[in-house]
């Protein structure tokens, strides 16, 4: 029984995986993947991707459906809570004045936490509003795609 679950986890995780890979957004799986990105000058959207049912059943459609818009981050990176420990813990590292959280958004300046939308602003919430705070990001601080 135990190998059934570790195979369903190991093919829940790479389809989570996939679905942001996709759709655009780069990997990051080690601590040295987090600072090669986030130590560049412009804009990052770090989705902090997570195999929680409800609030990752909204943040990775949410993530993917932002994209029609205008204007885009420079950047569209994600790491993956409890699966690259360290490289989501070097991208937290970043951003000490939130709490860990996943999924969760992170949005950086050159560098700098602009913004996060935590769980809690995504859990229970609708898609379409979740979109419409990352959109809102891009519009301030992204670029003309």
């Amino acid at each position: 029984m135990d190998l059934d679950f570790n195979l369903y986890m190991q093919d829940l995780v790479q389809n989570a995986r996939n679905e942001l890979t996709e759709s655009g957004y780069t990997e990051l799986r080690t601590p040295e993947d987090v600072n090669e990105h986030l130590n560049k000058e412009g804009t990052a959207l770090v989705m902090v991707n997570s195999v929680c049912g409800c609030a990752g059943g909204i943040a990775r459609p949410a993530a993917i459906h932002a994209l029609n818009y205008d204007k885009r981050p420079d950047q569209l990176l994600t790491v993956f809570a409890g699966q690259d420990k360290e490289a989501t813990e070097e991208m937290r590292d970043r951003a000490p004045e939130y709490l860990p959280s996943s999924p969760s958004f992170a949005f950086f300046k050159d560098g700098k936490i602009v913004d996060m939308l935590e769980r809690h602003q995504i859990e229970g919430h609708e898609i379409m509003s979740v979109i419409t705070n990352l959109q809102a990001w891009f519009e301030e601080h992204g670029e003309e795609v």
